[in-house]
C-alpha cells in the first residue's frame, strides 16, 4: 500500500490493519461505486472539547464554505442557543440553516433532531412543525424513543430524513418494521464503537442488518475509531461523513484545527483506499 496513509498511523493505528475485513462481502454492496462525502461541523461538542468548534450561525457559515471548498458534498450540523447547547428552536435553527444557506447555497444542509435536545418526541415533532427555513434534511436516531413521531413531523415538511441506524442498539429492527422506511433520504450506519481494531468487523456487522434495505447508506465511525470506519466506507463505496462532530484529530493523530483539514484528509484516504475497478 504506497501513499502517504500508509505509513504514518499515528494515534489511529486500527486504520491500516484489518483491510481485509473491511473488504469482507455484504449482501448489498453497491452496483455502483461511489463516495459521497458528508461534513459534520459540529455535533453536540463544546469549546472546552475544541476552540476551534463552529458554534454561532456565522461561525457554522464559515466552517460550512471551507469544507465545501475542501470537497464537502453535504453538510451536517447542530444549531446551538446562546449557552452553547444543541437546539430545535425555531430562531436558532432558522439562523443557522440561512447563514449556511447563503454561504454555499448549492449544497444540501442538515441538522439533528437528537432526543438530546428534547426528551419528549411530540416536543421535538412540534419543533419541526415551527421551523420557518427548513433545511434539505435531518437526522433522526432510531434507537430514541418516538424516532417515527418525529420523522413523520419532518415528511410532512417536505424534509428529507437521515435514518441514523447505532450499533448495539435496537435500531435497525425498529427501523426495519417501519412501513415508511422506503421514504428515508438515506440510513445513516453509526458505529459506536471506538475501538480501531474491532470497528471495521462492527461496521460489517450492522451493514449485514441493514442489507437488502435498498436504501443508500452512509456508513462513519467516532473519535479513535473515525478513520477507521472511514476507510471501510471508502473500501466498500459507501458514501460516509467526517468533521469535528466525529473526531478532533486527523489521521497522524494531530489536532485538527477546522473541518476542512479533516475533509481534506478524508479526500485523500477515500482515494487511498477506493474499491478495485
Amino acid at each position: 500500500m504506497s501513499g502517504a496513509f500508509a505509513r504514518s498511523p499515528g494515534l489511529f493505528p486500527g486504520i491500516y490493519t484489518g483491510v481485509a475485513v473491511a473488504r469482507q462481502r455484504v449482501s448489498h454492496a453497491p452496483e455502483t461505486m461511489h463516495h459521497m462525502l458528508q461534513v459534520c461541523l459540529n455535533g453536540a461538542r463544546n469549546r472546552i472539547e475544541s476552540a476551534h468548534l463552529p458554534m454561532t450561525p456565522q461561525d457554522l457559515a464559515e466552517a460550512a464554505r471551507e469544507a465545501v471548498e475542501a470537497g464537502a458534498q453535504d453538510i451536517h450540523l447542530h444549531p446551538k442557543n446562546h449557552d452553547g447547547e444543541d437546539t430545535l428552536d425555531p430562531a436558532h435553527v432558522d439562523a443557522a440553516i440561512t447563514a449556511v444557506r447563503a454561504a454555499v447555497p448549492a449544497v444540501p444542509i442538515g441538522v439533528t433532531t437528537g432526543a438530546w435536545t428534547l426528551p419528549d418526541a411530540r416536543q421535538r415533532a412540534a419543533m419541526v412543525g415551527s421551523w420557518a427555513v427548513l433545511p434539505d434534511h435531518a437526522s433522526v436516531n432510531w434507537h430514541e424513543d418516538g424516532a417515527t413521531i418525529v420523522a413523520s413531523a419532518l415528511l410532512e415538511r417536505g424534509i428529507g430524513i437521515e435514518a441514523g441506524i447505532y450499533t448495539e442498539t435496537e435500531a435497525a429492527r425498529r427501523f426495519l418494521t417501519w412501513p415508511q422506511r422506503h421514504r428515508v433520504l438515506r440510513v445513516i450506519a453509526e458505529v459506536t464503537d471506538t475501538n480501531p481494531q474491532t470497528a471495521a468487523a462492527t461496521a460489517i456487522t450492522l451493514l449485514n442488518e441493514l442489507s437488502g434495505t435498498g436504501l443508500p447508506i452512509l456508513l462513519h465511525g467516532e473519535e479513535t475509531a473515525a478513520w477507521t470506519v472511514l476507510r471501510t466506507a471508502a473500501i466498500r463505496g459507501l458514501d460516509t461523513r467526517i468533521g469535528m462532530e466525529d473526531v478532533l484529530r486527523l489521521p497522524d493523530g494531530a489536532p485538527a484545527t477546522s473541518n476542512a483539514a479533516l475533509i481534506r484528509a478524508a479526500h485523500a484516504m477515500i482515494q487511498e483506499f477506493r474499491p478495485f475497478p
